[in-house]
């Protein structure tokens, strides 16, 4: 293994539509453009990538680069804009398709301002070494709320320990994108985890009703239901599972960067 195997990265920045709390409450079009603690959310996202061996191209999916041209100078950084679609994985699944022999390639989102070079190789450095199609990072409730008991997470139930999606997912091989394309049938249940295991069959209903789903025992599941082998990344950073989806998420990340200083 090549530890320092650099991947595509592609960075959602798309907007999410009218109606974002956070875009609208600074009378901004697209989320990724707020500024936190003076620098746009995308621009941080940018910048972090910027000091991570694993990362060689980067590319963001939005609309169109006008949207981010005044703020951040895309030629001069050499990033890559690809239009987005009418949902994230609609549009990871372009950007595959636009995008000339991309893999590895790391998805992230430009609402993740607290993302640091660690969390990136990490997820790099672990789905390197599993050998999966897809790795999907993780970070744990007990992490998470050992930190920051006051977070609002969302978090999948499993037998043992509850899990929070972090943003970041490493696509390993070309077989990824069938994780991508399921997903895409799944994105409006992503907050209802009995929707979620309702897709993987009646056995995995009853155990997670049960209380008897491990993640293992899920990602099992995924991998033979899709064909291909799918792994988890814990996350040992708290802060890898804190986006920015609502005002109360934008303050606490700019009390953990005040902190930094």
């Amino acid at each position: 293994m090549n530890p320092r195997r650099q991947f595509t990265v592609l960075v959602m920045a798309a907007s999410r539509g009218p109606g974002d709390p956070v875009a609208e409450s600074h009378g901004l079009s697209h989320k990724c453009l707020v500024p936190v603690a003076g620098e746009t959310m995308l621009g941080r996202v940018l910048g972090t990538l910027d000091q991570s061996p694993h990362v060689g191209r980067v590319a963001v999916s939005i609309e169109s680069p006008d949207v981010i041209n005044r703020y951040i100078d895309l030629a001069a950084r050499d990033i890559t804009v690809v239009p987005s679609a009418a949902s994230p994985c609609a549009s990871v699944l372009a950007a595959l398709d636009d995008l000339d022999d991309p893999w590895p390639v790391l998805v992230t989102t430009a609402d993740h301002p607290l993302l640091s070079p660690a969390m990136v190789d990490h997820l790099c450095d672990e789905a390197l070494v599993s050998g999966a199609d897809v790795a999907v990072a993780l970070a744990s409730a007990s992490r998470i709320l050992a930190d920051y008991p006051d977070a609002k997470r969302t978090f999948l139930p499993f037998r043992g320990e509850r899990y929070s999606g972090c943003n970041l997912f490493a696509l390993m091989t070309p077989r990824a994108a069938r994780a991508v394309d399921f997903w895409r049938g799944l994105e409006a249940h992503r907050k209802h985890p009995w929707q979620l295991f309702r897709a993987f069959g009646a056995a995995a209903v009853i155990r997670f009703v049960a209380g008897g789903m491990t993640l293992t025992a899920a990602l099992a599941a995924a991998s033979r239901r899709l064909g291909m082998t799918a792994a988890a990344v814990t996350m040992p950073f708290a802060e890898a599972a804190i986006d920015v989806d609502k005002p109360a998420d934008l303050a606490l990340v700019e009390k953990i960067l005040r902190r930094r200083k």
